[in-house]
């Protein structure tokens, strides 16, 4: 199967990011490519939770979710929607951060809820506070297609071995990382955390994501790594962006998976143990 990752470095207005991707995605299946992703917050980036609230929707009204899913039916591929922020129906009116497996028919085959809030202070002027704008899902996705067994993860997830490892010793094959890092983090930690990922679970590593500075209409602008990256299941890096927009391509081979498996077996190995 040919992947294609969508770098891109989304705004703050849903409508042109959708123009973007849609263009995109066309260049991509146009290319050959069976797979395409996307990365996190594919529809807004945005640090006002103000601006948020006034463009952002609920999922059955959400103009990006369905004019993905009419393209991935028309091209008749496979599409990862890193994750769009999306409207709840929580009493806080937090968002939710969801990924979205879509099938060649335009059907939505798994949805995903970011576990894990990014709620640190990378720098004196840095800071983030996900959890105050975003509720946490509570439940690991899986999803089969004809290429692989997919386990859906967002971002800030990477940092939390033991999802990786439960959804690939529930048979995942891919793993699929739609983020949007930031340039101290990503500089720092980025493909060091995907490739332990890839090793610890003889699983194919995709990550999508978004890069550069973000145009903005209302709020700081935020600023993201990029580098989107494709790991093998032996570790090895096959493909990398740079810092710009672009369309990262590379083959995923299942047998990859299982022959890494087969040759370090440790997702059979656990064993318990006392303390500490």
């Amino acid at each position: 199967m040919r992947a294609a990752l969508l770098q891109l470095t989304s705004s703050d207005q849903p409508e042109e990011n959708l123009a973007t991707v849609t263009r995109l995605l066309r260049e991509a299946a146009a290319e050959g490519a069976g797979f395409v992703l996307t990365p996190e917050v594919t529809n807004c980036v945005s640090a006002s939770r103000a601006h948020q609230t006034s463009v952002l929707t609920h999922e059955a009204n959400d103009p990006v979710l369905a004019g993905l899913r009419e393209e991935a039916a028309r091209a008749g591929l496979w599409l990862l929607i890193g994750s769009l922020a999306l409207k709840t129906d929580d009493a806080d009116e937090r968002f939710a951060n969801r990924s979205f497996l879509i099938g060649p028919e335009g059907r939505i085959v798994a949805r995903y809820d970011k576990i894990h809030m990014f709620d640190v202070q990378v720098s004196d002027s840095e800071t983030y506070r996900e959890s105050a704008g975003f509720r946490p899902g509570r439940r690991a996705r899986l999803a089969e297609t004809p290429f692989g067994t997919v386990g859906l993860t967002v971002c800030y997830d990477l940092r939390f071995p033991y999802l990786y490892r439960a959804l690939a010793q529930e048979g995942a094959e891919i793993l699929t990382v739609p983020s949007a890092f930031s340039q101290v983090t990503g500089a720092a930690h980025w493909e060091p955390l995907l490739r332990a990922r890839a090793i610890e679970t003889g699983a194919w590593v995709l990550a999508p994501a978004q890069t550069g500075t973000h145009p903005t209409s209302r709020g700081k602008a935020r600023k993201t790594w990029g580098h989107s990256m494709v790991v093998d299941p032996w570790g090895a890096v096959v493909a990398e962006a740079g810092a710009d927009p672009q369309i990262l391509y590379a083959e995923i081979d299942r047998d990859a998976a299982a022959q890494a498996r087969r040759r370090v077996p440790s997702l059979e190995h656990d064993r318990e143990f006392d303390g500490p």
